[in-house]
């Protein structure tokens, strides 16, 4: 009778061992994301009814109003005008940030190559740079008073170069991302090309392959996998763009508070205190992105993943 109690307190705790590691995180991820976004998709359905004149206890009510947020959200001319401006700056900016991060990442993976390990980090080390940071920095680059950009093509006598108009904007908000984020890309494409086995490598030199050869033929197919990551992540940053445009604001008048869709919800929930309204945007931000991702995923499965599930 004994050894059979031991034997059934010895059988259970190895099933409630596994529930009891995965139980922090399941913990922390309803506290931190699963809560958060009920919370919000409840706010969404909701707004404030003002009384009179609004003064007094019991002016101030919530009604429930279903999908009407959402409705005036899909309708906000000022919503699209922002989300056309984020097109804009990520059809400039993740072209031009992987392309940099791949080429690089070619570049250390030659054999030739000297110096490697100080240029991973000399092109890694502005990921390290928060984004204000950053955007201060550029900031007072691109500034025309305090450019020395300008100051030298004044001394050219050539005209100088207003990177915070509306045009130049966007090259000037693409910089700062470029800037930051090429060398994270370049890392995980780099770390993706050092995993490639070296016997392929030698079996294209000895075929009479070029390196241009074995790098477009070879390594870039290899790549695919990477390169689908990478845009993924690209393309998320891309559309949650809130840090840069909103510290070059007060720098120039082409920058709205409502420039991208993040500022424009930032300006309703702190700015105009219509949290509801801020959270029926943000629901449809996460929905877009949720949408784009799969999609994204789903196209290229087959090419990058071999089909996996």
């Amino acid at each position: 009778m004994t050894s059979t109690r031991v034997t059934a307190r010895g059988g259970a705790a190895p099933r409630v061992a596994p529930y009891a590691f995965v139980a922090p995180a399941v913990v922390l991820f309803v506290l931190v994301f699963a809560l958060p976004i009920a919370y919000t998709v409840y706010l969404s359905l909701f707004r404030t009814e003002v009384k009179g004149l609004g003064l007094g206890k019991g002016s101030r009510s919530e009604v429930f109003v279903g999908l009407d947020n959402y409705v005036r959200a899909l309708t906000d001319s000022e919503l699209g005008a922002g989300a056309l401006r984020v097109l804009g700056y990520g059809a400039i900016l993740v072209p031009t940030m992987l392309g940099l991060a791949l080429v690089f990442a070619l570049l250390l993976d030659e054999d030739r190559v000297r110096a490697r390990g100080f240029s991973r980090i000399a092109i890694f080390l502005p990921y390290a740079i928060p984004g204000v940071i950053a955007s201060l920095l550029w900031g007072f680059l691109y500034l025309p008073g305090t450019s020395p950009l300008n100051q030298l093509l004044r001394e050219l006598s050539v005209p100088g170069v207003d990177l915070l108009s509306p045009t130049g904007i966007y090259f000037a908000l693409a910089n700062i991302a470029v800037w930051g984020g090429v060398g994270y890309n370049m890392v995980v494409l780099y770390t993706a090309l050092r995993s490639i086995p070296r016997d392929l490598y030698e079996a294209a030199r000895i075929d009479g392959c070029t390196p241009w050869q074995v790098a477009v033929r070879i390594k870039v197919p290899l790549l695919a996998p990477a390169l689908v990551l990478t845009s993924l992540f690209s393309i998320i940053a891309t559309l949650q763009v809130f840090a840069e445009p909103t510290t070059l604001a007060p720098l120039t008048n082409s920058l709205s508070l409502t420039w991208t869709p993040l500022m424009k919800v930032y300006q309703d929930a702190f700015g105009r205190g219509d949290l509801y309204s801020a959270a029926a945007t943000s629901v449809l931000i996460a929905s877009v992105m949720f949408v784009i991702s799969f999609g994204l995923l789903r196209v290229t499965r087959s090419r990058a993943f071999g089909g996996e599930r």
